[in-house]
């Protein structure tokens, strides 16, 4: 019964998705300019954790620029729902006239040559669009999988509405806790893989292991991605995305290394946020700035936790 119900749940939410989705996106972005008031001005949403954010990352600025800076974010993020709903029925031909890859012929010489990609991005432009760029590979000689890591929802409805959303444009969604099953799976099966990893989001106490300077603060970041392409011996490309205009983007693939055994403990993770950094500082309104980055600190760290064995204890 309860299976039943939950299908029943699932079908009305994604019908009705899928419905608004075949409106132009210029209805769509009618409904964010309607929502962007609401967020902004009535609602408020996250109104402090936003200001917060952008006012340590950049004490350089007026309250003017940030409150400049707030307002455009508030409009992108509007945005972004209204583009993540369209997504649902876009033609791959609308797609890529609206999300654009460059460098795809050295990503596709990584792959036809065995070599399985990391490919690292952050939330910044358009993260779900991100999912088309198996429409701009050239053809590959390797029979190859593309995923993306995700964290599923604890809706269940609402998960499988996403990931049917996300899964129709190739890539397949990778639950964070079946990464490394994947990797190997497909590592043994002789399939090279390109995995998307979203890796600029708060790690868990147990899991800092490193602290670095991001944006002007002390960060706790993930390294686990390190273990990984060390373990597997994978090419590590960096996305970076650029937003031209309303509703278009552009992705370079950066290269960072082809073999990450050659670099040195936390480099890799160093040279990531080093790298989106950069493309956060060139237009920042695009980040996601609501997410509360910076909620646990070295110092509370240090007086909670310590290091044994290399694992993360409480004290």
């Amino acid at each position: 019964m309860k299976k039943a119900l939950e299908n029943i749940a699932f079908w009305a939410v994604y019908g009705t998705w899928y419905l608004l989705s075949l409106l132009p996106l210029w209805v769509h972005y009618l409904f964010s300019d309607i929502l962007f008031v609401l967020v902004a001005y009535v609602l408020r949403y996250r109104h402090r954790v936003i200001w917060k954010n952008l006012r340590n990352s950049y004490p350089e600025k007026s309250d003017k620029e940030i409150k400049t800076l707030q307002r455009q974010f508030y409009r992108h993020a509007c945005d972004l729902i209204a583009e993540t709903v369209k997504y649902t029925t876009m033609s791959y031909k609308n797609i890529m006239r609206h999300m654009v890859f460059k460098g795809n012929e050295q990503v596709a010489e990584i792959l036809n040559s065995g070599q399985s990609i990391a490919l690292l991005l952050g939330h910044y432009g358009n993260w779900e669009w991100v999912t088309s760029l198996a429409l701009w590979l050239p053809p590959l000689t390797r029979d190859v999988m593309l995923g993306e890591l995700y964290h599923p929802l604890q809706n269940k409805v609402m998960d499988r509405v996403v990931l049917k959303m996300r899964s129709r444009m190739k890539p397949v969604c990778v639950p964070k806790n079946d990464t490394l099953r994947w990797l190997i799976g497909n590592k043994q099966a002789g399939r090279p893989t390109m995995l998307g990893y979203i890796n600029d989001q708060v790690p868990k106490w147990e899991n800092i292991h490193h602290w670095l300077t991001f944006l002007n603060q002390e960060t706790p970041v993930f390294t686990g991605i390190e273990r990984i392409t060390h373990q597997l011996n994978q090419a590590v490309v960096y996305i970076d995305v650029k937003r031209l205009r309303r509703g278009y983007y552009e992705c370079e693939y950066q290269v960072i290394t082809r073999d990450p055994s050659t670099m040195g403990e936390y480099e890799l993770t160093d040279i990531y946020f080093k790298r989106m950094e950069q493309t956060i500082n060139r237009a920042p309104q695009f980040w996601l700035w609501s997410h509360n980055r910076w909620k646990r600190t070295r110092e509370e760290f240090d007086r909670r936790f310590k290091v044994v064995n290399g694992r993360v204890v409480e004290k």
